[in-house]
């Protein structure tokens, strides 16, 4: 069945809030496949006659985050896909803007059968402003504000001015430690600063979108270096899958996020092909996401990211992994468990028939399964899951939901301009690294992690191999291997291969591994002899 959006006037450069609302509602009455075809074109999306929809999010704003007057997590929606089965969406390079305001540019909830092709996100005066150094002085240093930044000087005080924000910029960046610089001399590295404002005095304003800033000094400042200031509030995301199977985006592009630009939550089998998340080279902006690029969080069946482009990232470019809940209360076979990161909750993806594995929160080991009968929330942080044995149940100690672990498949993807970590995976299932080119972290490309006593992100890694890939710069070890637990008892990780890749720029060790057993390195090569560090490892076969 083929269905025109044109038919159902959304079309580009008209209003299409509601009639958009509707098609999508219509959709999910539709029995059997469907086809949805867009024109090429632009679409304006604007916020002011968009709904606002309640969203509980893996790793973004917690509950404390909001001001008194906000509901917390409820926020507009662009594209919104609820409850929809077998539909096919071809954009033919439709691109779709969103303005006036702050917003998730797509949910995919409680979907089926979903794929999308061939289109294009962007944000209109997106809510991050860059300033770049022109000329610098013995206490000052002037900036020119990109062509995007809305800004007014009152009393003296500068401030950025948007559809929902009002920013007097020295206050509120006095302290920010999350303001991202590229340095002219390494234009793919972007870092994060705080000294920006931490010693500004006062600004002053000298037209033509040029300011000055006055410092006590201003050795930190080399001219065409570019500074960004953006909110850390992780509300509003890129596109958000939850709940939903089979999710297919081919050849999809998004220039603007306000937090993390792909999250998917207690969803099965997700394929990410030909994903563009790079800045609209028409800005000369450097930055696309604030936070991650892509989050995968407690899915299942197979996860392939392949052929893409990653590029300016305000955290890592690809977090997999699942959730350690702490065990509150044991009672019988019933126990009651906690989320413990207050940006993740409010979500249940702990489903009947689940194996859970009791983990020991100082070795990160674990003690035995047990089967789930039941799992219900009894409140946004806590669900009660009763069990077919819980002898292993220990107070203070966490779980985490086994089968809650995909297989993951990252091959040739472009990661560049990275701000943390390349990838941090700490998934049990088997992982395939393969083919891609790391080309600036500012942290390490490959993080295999688990802890259970800072994010609580499950879990251990068992079957791994990186391969064929370069990393060109990394500020730490190219491949860090390092489980958070506070005591080793044994190998926390374990098979890991790491094969014929190219390590090229890096501080310390290219391979740095921790609590690992059966580490495999061959075929590398590395730019010097600092190839490997160990902490507690054992059975390590390398060619070198």
């Amino acid at each position: 069945m083929i269905i025109k959006a044109a038919d159902y006037n959304v079309t580009p450069n008209c209003p299409i809030e509601k009639q958009l609302s509707d098609l999508f509602r219509h959709l999910a009455e539709i029995d059997g496949e469907k086809t949805l075809v867009f024109d090429a074109g632009d679409y304006f999306i604007d916020m002011k006659n968009s709904k606002s929809e309640m969203l509980y999010i893996t790793n973004t704003v917690g509950d404390r985050e909001f001001k008194k007057h906000e509901t917390p997590h409820n926020g507009k929606v662009a594209l919104n896909l609820k409850s929809i089965k077998n539909l096919k969406i071809e954009g033919n390079g439709a691109k779709f803007i969103i303005k006036n305001g702050k917003a998730t540019n797509a949910v995919i909830q409680n979907c089926e059968n979903i794929e999308i092709n061939d289109i294009e996100i962007d944000v209109e005066k997106p809510d991050i402003q860059e300033l770049r150094v022109i000329s610098i002085g013995r206490h000052h240093v002037d900036f020119e504000l990109d062509k995007n930044t809305e800004y007014e000087f009152r009393n003296g005080k500068l401030y950025f001015t948007g559809p929902d924000y009002d920013v007097n910029v020295i206050k509120k960046y006095k302290v920010a430690y999350n303001l991202g610089c590229v340095k002219k001399a390494t234009p793919n590295k972007i870092e994060r600063v705080h000294y920006i404002f931490l010693q500004a005095l006062k600004a002053k304003d000298l037209g033509n979108r040029k300011i000055r800033i006055y410092y006590i000094n201003t050795r930190n400042f080399t001219v065409d270096d570019r500074y960004y200031t953006y909110g850390s509030r992780r509300q509003n995301v890129g596109i958000f899958v939850d709940a939903s199977k089979n999710i297919t985006l081919n050849n999809v592009a998004q220039h603007f996020n306000y937090s993390l630009a792909f999250v998917a939550q207690d969803t099965e089998n997700i394929t990410l092909n030909k994903l563009d998340f790079s800045p609209d080279k028409k800005t000369g902006r450097l930055v696309t996401s604030i936070a991650d690029f892509i989050q995968i969080c407690m899915c299942r069946g197979r996860i392939t990211i392949k052929n893409s482009n990653f590029e300016g990232a305000g955290d890592d470019c690809l977090n997999v992994h699942g959730v350690h809940f702490k065990i509150k209360k044991v009672s019988g076979n019933t126990i009651i468990v906690r989320f413990m990161h207050p940006q993740s909750h409010n979500y249940n993806a702990i489903h009947s028939g689940d194996k859970i594995a009791f983990i020991n929160s100082e070795t990160l080991l674990e003690s035995g399964t047990a089967t789930v009968a039941s799992s219900k929330l009894i409140n946004e942080y806590e669900l009660e899951l009763q069990l077919d044995n819980a002898e292993n149940a220990r107070v203070g100690e966490v779980i985490e939901n086994i089968s809650a672990c995909p297989e993951l498949e990252f091959r040739n993807n472009i990661v560049n301009r990275i701000i943390t970590r390349g990838l941090l995976i700490t998934n049990r299932k088997k992982v395939i690294v393969d083919g891609n080119h790391f080309i600036s972290n500012t942290m390490s490309g490959i993080l295999l992690s688990d802890d259970a006593s800072s994010w609580y992100e499950s879990g251990m890694c068992k079957d791994v191999t990186i391969s064929n890939n370069v990393f060109d710069y990394c500020g730490e070890a190219g491949i860090l291997i390092k489980p958070e637990n506070r005591t080793h008892q044994a190998a926390v990780h374990e098979n890991i291969k790491i094969l014929n890749n190219e390590f090229k720029g890096y501080n310390g060790a290219c391979i740095n591994a921790k609590s690992t057993k059966n580490l495999v390195i061959k075929g590398n090569t590395f730019a010097n002899d600092d190839k490997l560090k160990t902490s507690n490892c054992e059975q390590i076969e390398t060619d070198f």
